[in-house]
C-alpha cells in the first residue's frame, strides 16, 4: 500500500503526519511502528493523524501513536506541527482551530512569527487520574506541594529519586537534577518510564532550574525514548517548578531541539505553550501489508 505523508518536526520532536481527512488508511500497530523505524521506515518520534472532526464545534481530530505502535493521550510539540500541517495543506484558513484528542479538545493558534500557540488545557494533579498508584509510600512534602519517592533499581546500587507527579493529558515524573547535561537519562529513564507505580507508564522529566525565567529539560518519552524536545513534558517541568516555589509564571524552556515558552497562571488555569513547527518534506512510501500485527 503506497501512502503519502508530511515529515514535520517542533523543536526537534520530530513527526510523520498522515492525512485522513478524505480515506482512513486502516494502519496497525506494526505498521505505525515500521513508518517511525529510523532504518526501514520515515523516521519519527510519534505518528499524527488528521482526521475529521468527529462533532459539531470542532474542526479537526487528531490522533498520536509512539514510535513502539502505541497510541497516547498527547504530545505537544505534534500539536504545533499539526496546526501548521493543516493551514498549510490548505485544510483550513483558520489561525485558531479546534481539535479532538484523546486527552480532550486542545485549540492551536498560529502565530504571525510562524510560531504556534497551544491551550494544553488545565495539568491534573488527582493520583488516580494521572494515574498514580504509590500503595503505601508516603509523599515528600514540598513547598506548598510534594514530591514522590521513587526507588530504581539502577546497576551496582539501589537508588532513591524524587519526582513531582502530574498530567498534562498524559502522565509525566518530573525530578530536579544538579546538571542535565550530565544527567542519568538514558539509564533512569527506562526504570521510571516503567515504574510500577505508573499503570499506564510515564514520561521522566529531568529539569535543571538555571532563573525563575529560564529551565534546561531532558525527557524520556514512554515509547519513544529520549526525544530532542517534550512539548507537553515542558508543560509539566514548568507547572511542577511553579507548585514547587521555583519558577515564576511564565518560562523558557531549553531543550536539545529549542526553546518553547510555557505560562500557567495557576491552579485550573490552561497551560500555554509557544514554540516553533517545521515542515521538512513531503513524500509517498509503500507500506508493507504483511507486517506481524498489521491491520
Amino acid at each position: 500500500m503506497r501512502i503519502p505523508f508530511t515529515k514535520m518536526q517542533g523543536a526537534g520532536n520530530d513527526f510523520v503526519v498522515l492525512d485522513e481527512t478524505q480515506s482512513r488508511f486502516g494502519l496497525g500497530t506494526a505498521q505505525y511502528r515500521w513508518l517511525a523505524d529510523r532504518h526501514f521506515g520515515v523516521g519519527a518520534d510519534q505518528i499524527l493523524t488528521v482526521r475529521p472532526a468527529p462533532k459539531p464545534g470542532l474542526d479537526f481530530e487528531y490522533l498520536i501513536h509512539n514510535a513502539d505502535g502505541a497510541e497516547v493521550e498527547q504530545c505537544g510539540n505534534g500539536a504545533r506541527c499539526f496546526a501548521r500541517f493543516v493551514r498549510d495543506a490548505g485544510l483550513t484558513a483558520k489561525d485558531a482551530i479546534r481539535v479532538q484528542t484523546r486527552a480532550g479538545v486542545i485549540e492551536p493558534v498560529l502565530q504571525p512569527d510562524g510560531r504556534v500557540t497551544v491551550n494544553m488545557g488545565a495539568p491534573v494533579f488527582e493520583l488516580a487520574r494521572i494515574p498514580f498508584a504509590p500503595g503505601p509510600v508516603a509523599a515528600l512534602p514540598s513547598g506548598s506541594w510534594q514530591q514522590w519517592p521513587l526507588a530504581l533499581a539502577t546497576p551496582g546500587q539501589d537508588t532513591v529519586v524524587r519526582v513531582a507527579v502530574l498530567s498534562m493529558g498524559n502522565p509525566h515524573a518530573v525530578q530536579l537534577v544538579d546538571d542535565v547535561a550530565n544527567a542519568p537519562v538514558l539509564q533512569q529513564g527506562p526504570l521510571i518510564e516503567h515504574h510500577p507505580f505508573f499503570p499506564n507508564r510515564v514520561n521522566a522529566g529531568f529539569m535543571q532550574v538555571q532563573s525563575r525565567q529560564q529551565i534546561r529539560l531532558r525527557v524520556f518519552e514512554r515509547g519513544a525514548g529520549e526525544t530532542l524536545a517534550c512539548g507537553s513534558g515542558a508543560c509539566a517541568a514548568v507547572v511542577a517548578g511553579i507548585r514547587l516555589g521555583w519558577l515564576d509564571a511564565e518560562v523558557d524552556v531549553q531543550t536539545h531541539g529549542g526553546v518553547l515558552t510555557i505560562a500557567w497562571a495557576g491552579d485550573n488555569a490552561p497551560v500555554m505553550m509557544t514554540g516553533p513547527a517545521t515542515t521538512v518534506f513531503h513524500g509517498e512510501i509503500d507500506l508493507p501489508n504483511d507486517l506481524p500485527n498489521a491491520a
